[in-house]
């Protein structure tokens, strides 16, 4: 027995469309800020930070909350830190750096991922354009604003730069700890794989200048296969990579 439709399949479709449409109009949920005492949590519309505090707009006003008092703050993830990422992986810098800048200006020392991602992103960023100065003064920065987290991205960021001045015993006296602590570490945070990423970069960098291009290539593979958490180093790494496969090399 053939079961019919109750209604044309134009009413379904205008059906369809009004439900979905009522979606779209709820209101956005607000964003939260969670503090690290007794205090009630907070609800709406995180502005950026100022100074110390984090803004936060409210019916009554906006509200500073200063960032030392926070334990938690939940909000959506811009959509300009994902164009950030993929500008740094195409190697548009300028575009990269824009974006990376402002999200860091606007929300930087806010306790959330991408917030320290994207303050630490400055350093990487400016390290590719060869403006060793500026690299330098925004790991420590970053260092600054996430001492616990950041702490080893900015250790990381600093051995770059060194590599970057040509500074080999530096580099290696700092990295390559840093490489046997990856992998041995089981459970990895996403800030320690961000920095695990750009320290096998480095590492593979640091080899390819030793003349031992099949450690090198080696620790490239590892940013790209293992420790893939920045786009910007895996798509550094790959194209190292695959220069040193393209001349024969193979991994040990």
């Amino acid at each position: 027995m053939k079961l019919r439709a109750r209604f044309p399949r134009l009413q379904l479709l205008f059906l369809l469309g009004c439900i979905l449409s009522s979606f779209d109009e709820r209101p956005a949920r607000a964003d939260t800020v969670i503090p690290t005492g007794a205090g009630a949590r907070l609800e709406g519309k995180v502005i950026g930070v100022n100074g110390n505090n984090l803004q936060v707009q409210r019916p009554e006003g906006i509200l500073n909350v200063p960032l030392n008092g926070i334990k938690e703050v939940q909000m959506p993830v811009p959509p300009e830190f994902a164009r950030a990422q993929n500008a740094f992986a195409a190697k548009d810098y300028t575009n990269a750096l824009n974006l990376a800048r402002a999200l860091a200006e606007k929300y930087k020392g806010i306790p959330l991922d991408w917030a320290q991602q994207s303050t630490g992103m400055l350093g990487d960023l400016y390290i590719a354009t060869k403006d060793l100065a500026k690299a330098e003064v925004a790991y420590k920065d970053f260092q600054r604003l996430y001492p616990n987290a950041g702490s080893l991205q900015a250790e990381v960021g600093m051995a770059r730069i060194a590599l970057s001045k040509k500074d080999f015993a530096f580099a290696r006296k700092k990295l390559e700890p840093i490489g046997e602590a990856a992998l041995k570490e089981k459970n990895i945070t996403r800030s320690n794989g961000v920095a695990y990423s750009n320290a096998f970069l480095a590492l593979g960098e640091l080899k390819e200048n030793d003349g031992d291009l099949p450690e090198a290539l080696e620790d490239y593979l590892r940013t790209v296969t293992v420790f893939y958490y920045d786009p910007g180093a895996v798509a550094a790494a790959q194209e190292r990579a695959d220069a040193l496969r393209a001349r024969k090399i193979s991994v040990p």
